[in-house]
């Protein structure tokens, strides 16, 4: 006989909220986590006008992160991929456990040293004295009037770098369950979330 199922399964959440639950929740189970990206909180360096959370990041991802765990662990970065994907990367390597937000696939030519030479080969490189539970957040698909260097889907190159893992969420459900084990990942993980799910709506339970 199937159980019934709980009203925590049967409520339905978008697949973009799912995505903040599961930042959220693992921010909270394990103080170690942090985020970090360009706009992703919105108010960096202007908080003197009362600004602190403008947005959450163009696709809302992050929105309210910065209120409840405060701009230590939610880091707005300068508009510079390769330094901030590094400094995710090297972070990890000493002892956090790091989100770094690539705002667009399109832009990973500008720090691909750091994930294919730094990322991805640290652990075996250092004998696996050097756990590196790093997950890189990027955005995939085209069809939304958001021009060449916004519309890639390079998620296969990635199948070919060895010590790197990807994962590709189809729906709300995946994409809380996929992150949530990205970031409890002792290897590098790139996520990728397709712009065009963002407002899908399905079950997944409150727990993680």
């Amino acid at each position: 006989m199937t159980p019934a199922m709980t009203p925590a399964a049967t409520r339905e959440i978008a697949y973009r909220e799912a995505i903040n639950e599961a930042i959220r929740q693992e921010m909270e189970r394990d103080e170690t986590v942090i985020i970090m990206g360009e706009e992703i909180a919105g108010g960096a360096g202007r908080e003197d006008l009362g600004i602190v959370d403008a947005w959450g990041g163009p696709f809302r991802t992050t929105v309210g992160l910065i209120q409840q765990f405060g701009n230590q662990r939610v880091l707005d970065t300068p508009l510079s991929e390769a330094a901030f994907i590094g400094a995710a990367i090297g972070a990890a390597s000493t002892g956090m456990r790091t989100i770094a937000e690539l705002m667009f696939v399109d832009f990973i030519g500008v720090c691909m040293d750091q994930l294919l030479n730094n990322a991805a080969k640290m652990r075996y490189m250092f004998g696996g004295q050097v756990k590196v539970p790093f997950t890189m957040l990027t955005r995939i698909g085209a069809g939304f009037g958001s021009a060449a260097q916004h519309s890639e889907s390079f998620y296969s190159i990635f199948s070919h770098i060895p010590g790197l893992k990807g994962v590709v969420p189809s729906d709300a459900y995946t994409a809380k369950g996929l992150l949530t084990a990205s970031i409890r990942d002792d290897d590098p993980v790139v996520y990728f979330e397709h712009k065009g799910l963002y407002g899908e709506r399905g079950k997944v339970p409150e727990e993680p």
